[in-house]
């Protein structure tokens, strides 16, 4: 019965860990989901899983103990998308985010990342 448990784990291969990991994502960004709270910005990768990289600035998370919630939101969502395409992914803020509920927020990121999900279809490579 265990055997058919899917596990959840978020291992350092599932994160983008360098500045270079994120600056390719920056300077060559190929899909774009905003969202008023959120953007999310991604580039194709050659690793055969997506990794994930979050940028919460303070300008618009003001206390540490907001912008840490919000970060745990996010991988937590990640982790339970098993079906995102081979993408670098990274996730920043946008102001208001800190008035929402976990609820909200996880209902948000899940939407967009079904968003991701369909623009990254839209544009495989050839």
């Amino acid at each position: 019965m265990l055997a058919e448990l899917k596990t959840f784990d978020f291992p350092k291969s599932s994160r983008l860990l360098k500045p270079k990991d994120y600056s390719g994502v920056f300077n060559h960004v190929q899909t774009r989901v905003s969202h008023r709270h959120f953007l999310i910005l991604a580039t194709r990768n050659d690793l055969g899983h997506a990794r994930v990289g979050l940028v919460f600035s303070k300008k618009t998370l003001r206390l540490s103990v907001q912008r840490n919630r919000i970060k745990r939101l996010v991988r937590e969502s990640f982790r339970h998308q098993t079906d995102l395409p081979d993408l670098d992914i990274v996730v920043l803020s946008r102001r208001g985010l800190s008035d929402l509920s976990n609820t909200q927020v996880t209902a948000i990121l899940d939407d967009l990342w079904d968003r991701l999900k369909q623009k990254s279809q839209l544009k495989q490579p050839d």
